[in-house]
């Protein structure tokens, strides 16, 4: 037998509620008119919550006590247990019936269930993806509902975001990569008692239709290529099998490792990282006169330029600053490549800004966070980061079909093609000139 009451029941039972009387009725249409809440702690409809519950509690109890009543020592009701109940619309006393044998199990509100249902922990979720602070979460729910909610409700809450983290940074991956973007950013959490410097490791890709994606993030205590290498195998076997150009900056080793997990992919060194890393070195009166002289290296129509101008800048300042030609001499391989794409490949992978951006965009969520309480509280803002900034990222980058196009006469054989029917029938986009588009392979 059920644990509802029949219809009948159930229409004799919300009859009676007062809410529902004509004149409850009447006040809630005045309280309308006065611009009161319809729901809230004082909210027009909260009573009738509260009311449709204990109607609901009731009739399970009659139900169970109904499927009983035909056993040896029949059962029978035994009071009440008030309960305070969370929910949406506010805090309020729930009374649930009890039984003699002890061995009613509601159903609409389960034991030791403070919470009507999933709005309230939305709402939770929703502020701490924001980087709100649990004291700051639980004032606002405080101000919005009238109810407090304890550090420990909160922490039970965002837990909830672990398995679904879990599972995000297992998931499998896209075949293949046309450019991805390597670098860390810095934490601090705590771990044994005492607070750990953590370093986050990201990769961004950009997939074969143009699209960016967060592949992953990986903590450790510090930077190192060795490190790196684990996280490249980790995606390698995550379903990744080619990359076409990876971005870094100078880490040293950074280049072996990559090459080592994806023999094939081309390594563009950060020529930003690489500029500021120079000045560092160069004289603060010679400063001026050595960025004019090294602009001429680095935005060089060709790579035989480059290196003429390179040499120039050796013999003018090589006996002055040896040190800072020497790192140029020595990563010239690998800050080079991109001379030999056009201007726009060459825009998109001469620096990591792009995966720049992204963690200026991840330190707008944490900044109210001089240290996190655990690694776990970390992972968890970082995933909600990701998801809110990630949601935005739904179209292609600018200019991807000649950029592709132009990759593709680089990497042949490397990138797959599909007809202009297959593209229209995914993009859903009208053309009127014949046009290629590049599979990402794991559709």
């Amino acid at each position: 037998m059920s644990k509802l009451l029949n219809k009948k029941e159930i229409s004799d039972q919300v009859s009676l509620i007062p809410s529902l009387q004509e004149q409850g009725l009447q006040e809630i249409i005045k309280g309308l008119y006065q611009g009161k809440n319809l729901l809230g702690s004082d909210g027009l409809l909260s009573p009738l919550i509260k009311e449709l519950l204990q109607i609901s509690l009731q009739g399970e109890m009659q139900a169970h006590l109904s499927e009983n009543s035909l056993e040896e020592g029949s059962n029978r009701r035994n009071g009440i247990i008030t309960k305070k109940m969370k929910s949406g619309v506010g805090e309020f006393d729930l009374e649930v019936p009890r039984d003699r044998n002890a061995s009613f199990e509601p159903e609409i509100v389960k034991k030791r269930q403070t919470v009507i249902n999933d709005e309230l922990d939305n709402k939770i979720l929703s502020l701490y993806a924001l980087g709100s602070s649990y004291e700051d979460i639980s004032a606002h729910l405080l101000d919005i509902y009238g109810f407090e909610v304890s550090d420990a409700k909160i922490s039970a809450v965002t837990d909830k975001l672990i398995p679904k983290l879990n599972e995000w940074r297992s998931r499998p991956l896209l075949k293949e990569y046309a450019i991805v973007f390597l670098d860390a950013m810095f934490f601090k959490a705590k771990q044994d008692n005492k607070m750990t410097p953590k370093v986050v490791y990201n990769i961004m890709g950009i997939d074969m239709s143009g699209r960016k994606e967060i592949l992953g993030f990986y903590s450790c205590e510090s930077e190192g290529a060795h490190f790196w290498l684990g996280v490249l195998n980790d995606i390698k076997a995550r379903g990744v099998e080619d990359i076409l150009i990876a971005c870094i900056d100078g880490l040293k080793g950074f280049p072996e490792a990559i090459n080592a997990s994806f023999p094939r992919t081309e390594v563009q060194l950060c020529i930003v990282h690489q500029i500021r890393n120079s000045m560092r070195h160069v004289g603060s009166q010679n400063q001026k006169e050595f960025i004019k002289d090294l602009k001429l290296v680095y935005q060089a129509e060709t790579k035989d330029l480059a290196e003429y101008n390179l040499l120039n800048l050796e013999e003018k300042w090589g006996k002055k600053y040896p040190m800072v030609i020497r790192s140029w001499q020595e990563n010239w391989d690998n800050l080079s490549t991109y001379f030999k794409y056009s201007k726009d490949i060459r825009k998109l992978i001469y620096t990591t800004n792009p995966i720049e951006g992204f963690h200026r965009q991840i330190r707008k969520y944490t900044k109210t966070k001089g240290a996190f309480t655990s690694e776990n509280a970390l992972f968890k803002l970082l995933f909600c980061a990701i998801d809110k900034i990630s949601s935005k990222w739904n179209q292609p980058i600018q200019n991807w079909a000649m950029t592709i196009s132009q990759l593709d006469i680089f990497f042949p054989n490397r990138i797959k093609v599909v007809s202009v029917h297959e593209f229209l029938r995914r993009e859903c986009v009208k053309i009127d000139t014949i046009s290629i588009y590049y599979e990402n392979s794991a559709y």
